[in-house]
């Protein structure tokens, strides 16, 4: 389960900001998560409601999980498609000259805050 390092990694860096802005605690988080990337959206979140007990800034938030679609970009026809249903193969052309545009990355989006 990496989905605990993950949200560790989040946390800390949420904490940094929180600390480098003097505020007194953070009310809402709001997390990107690729539908390819990997992490499971329900154990990102036990992880996520378990460890901020631990902080000093996001005992009290809230945490909303985005889940991005994964797309491809077919460099030979020029179409983007929706990877999970067709992963490496275009569906248009059938080419497998195609790569990742989205879905496999992990952002912190939106930190709301209590001055």
């Amino acid at each position: 389960m990496h989905e605990l390092g993950i949200v560790v990694r989040v946390i800390e860096q949420v904490e940094k900001v929180a600390e480098e802005n003097k505020v007194e605690k953070v009310t809402k988080l709001t997390v990107e998560v690729g539908e390819v990337s990997s992490v499971v959206p329900e154990l990102f979140t036990d992880c996520f409601e378990w460890s901020k007990k631990k902080t000093k800034y996001l005992q009290d938030a809230q945490l909303e999980l985005v889940v991005l679609e994964a797309l491809s970009y077919c460099q030979d026809c020029e179409e983007t498609y929706k990877t999970t249903a067709y992963a490496k193969q275009c569906p248009h052309c059938g080419s497998t000259n195609t790569y990742l545009v989205t879905g496999n990355e992990i952002n912190i989006k939106d930190i709301e805050v209590m001055q």
